[in-house]
C-alpha cells in the first residue's frame, strides 16, 4: 500500500467562518518572498494507486484533517495542534485498518520530522525529504564490560551537504523514472542515523545532484534500508500526484468554493468534496470507463492525448448519472430505494394557502 501526506490552502473570507486563518499560499510564494491568505488549511492522507487507464498513479484522498492557527485556536479558546501531529493522528488511524501490511508513506521535509517519524508502526515505512543539515550518526558499537545504559547511538558522521561537497566520495550514476520520463540521477548514498527526527533506527540516505535551479542538491531518506537508490526516488517522486489531485478537486469539484460557516459544514462540505473525488475514479475504473460515453471529444489539435483525466472521468459521470433524479427513490438505482415500508416517492409538506 502507497500513501502520501501533504496539506493545501483553501482561499475564503469571511469574519465569521469557523477555522479561517491566515497560511503561506506555497502556489504563489517563492524562497524570496512568501505570500500569505486567508482560507483553510487542510492536511490530507491520501492513497496512491495506479489506474489502467492512465499512465500515471493517482491519489485518492481518504482523511482529511483541518489545522487552526494559534491564533484562531486562543480567540476560539480551543486547543492547537500542529499540522504534523495532525498528519500523525491519520498514520495511527491508518495503521489500525491495515493491521500487519505494509504501508509506504511518502511526504516532504515539512513532516519528516519526530513528531510523525519518531514511534512509526513498523509496517509504516517513511519515503521522505530531509533538510542537508542534518546531524547523522553511526550505529553504536558495542563495548564489552562497559557499566550503565548502552549507547544508542554511534560515532557523528559528515552532514549530508559536506558528503555532497566531498571530492573524495565520488557521484554514482542510476536511471530512474521519475514524473513521467527515464532520467540520468548523479547520486551518493549512506547508511546513517537520524537521531533527532527518527530516533536509533537506521536509515538509507541518498543525495542526489541537481543539475538546473538554485538548488545544487537535494536529499531523501527511507526507513527501510533494503530498498534501492532507484525505488527511493520513484516512490517519492510519486508524492505528486496528491498534488495534482488538489488542483483537480479545487478546479474541476470546487474544492475550495464552499460557502459553509459553521463548524459542523466546514469540517463536513471539504472532505465530503474530497470522497467524492475518491468515489467517482473508483466508480469509472470498475463500472464506466469501457462505456461508449467515456470516450473524451474528439480534438483534432491533440492528437497526442493518451488515457483519461479526471476531467473525462467528470464528464463520464455528468452523462451517465445525469437523467436520474436522486430525489425521486422510485426512478433511482436500487441501491437508493431505502425507503423502510414507505412509498417509493418523496411527497412535500402540504403548505398553507395564501389568503
Amino acid at each position: 500500500m502507497w500513501v502520501a501526506v501533504d496539506d493545501t490552502l483553501a482561499p475564503k473570507k469571511g469574519s465569521h467562518v469557523f477555522g479561517i486563518g491566515t497560511h503561506i499560499d506555497a502556489v504563489r510564494s517563492t524562497r524570496k518572498t512568501r505570500i500569505f491568505c486567508f482560507g483553510h488549511c487542510w492536511v490530507v492522507l491520501a492513497v496512491i494507486v495506479p489506474l489502467p487507464f492512465s499512465r500515471r498513479a493517482w491519489a485518492l484522498p481518504l482523511l482529511f484533517r483541518l489545522y487552526r492557527s494559534k491564533k484562531e485556536c486562543a480567540a476560539k479558546d480551543a486547543v492547537y495542534r500542529k499540522k504534523t501531529e495532525l498528519a500523525r493522528d491519520m498514520l495511527d488511524v491508518l495503521a489500525g485498518w491495515v493491521g500487519q501490511r505494509r504501508v509506504n508513506v511518502t511526504a516532504d521535509s515539512a513532516y519528516c520530522n519526530s513528531t510523525v517519524t519518531r514511534y512509526l508502526p513498523s509496517n509504516l515505512v517513511l519515503y521522505g525529504s530531509m533538510r542537508p543539515d542534518a546531524v547523522l550518526t553511526d550505529l553504536p558499537v558495542p563495548r564489552p564490560g562497559a557499566r550503565g545504559r548502552p549507547r544508542i547511538r554511534g560515532l557523528t558522521l559528515p552532514k549530508p551537504r559536506d558528503i555532497a561537497r566531498d571530492p573524495n566520495i565520488p557521484w554514482k550514476v542510476c536511471f530512474a523514472m521519475l514524473y513521467g520520463t527515464f532520467r540520468t540521477v548523479r547520486y551518493k548514498t549512506i547508511h546513517a542515523q537520524w537521531y533527532r527526527a527518527c530516533g536509533p533506527q537506521l536509515l538509507t540516505i541518498v543525495i542526489v545532484k541537481v543539475n538546473s535551479g538554485d538548488i545544487a542538491f537535494r536529499v531523501f531518506l527511507c526507513m527501510d534500508t533494503t530498498a534501492t537508490v532507484e525505488q527511493i526516488l520513484e516512490c517519492y517522486a510519486g508524492r505528486w500526484s496528491i498534488e495534482v489531485c488538489f488542483r483537480e478537486m479545487k478546479q474541476d469539484l470546487g474544492f475550495a468554493d464552499s460557502s459553509a460557516r459553521k463548524a459542523a459544514a466546514v469540517e463536513r462540505t471539504a472532505p465530503f468534496v474530497g470522497l467524492i473525488y475518491t468515489t467517482l475514479v473508483l466508480w469509472f475504473t470498475k463500472h464506466a470507463r469501457y462505456s461508449l460515453l467515456s470516450a473524451p471529444p474528439v480534438r483534432p489539435w491533440y492528437p497526442h492525448k493518451r488515457g483519461h483525466s479526471f476531467a473525462d472521468v467528470l464528464r463520464t459521470a455528468q452523462r451517465i448519472l445525469g437523467p436520474h433524479d436522486i430525489l425521486d427513490l422510485a426512478s433511482g438505482p436500487g441501491d437508493l430505494q431505502k425507503t423502510r415500508g414507505r412509498p417509493a416517492t418523496l411527497h412535500r409538506k402540504p403548505t398553507r394557502p395564501s389568503g
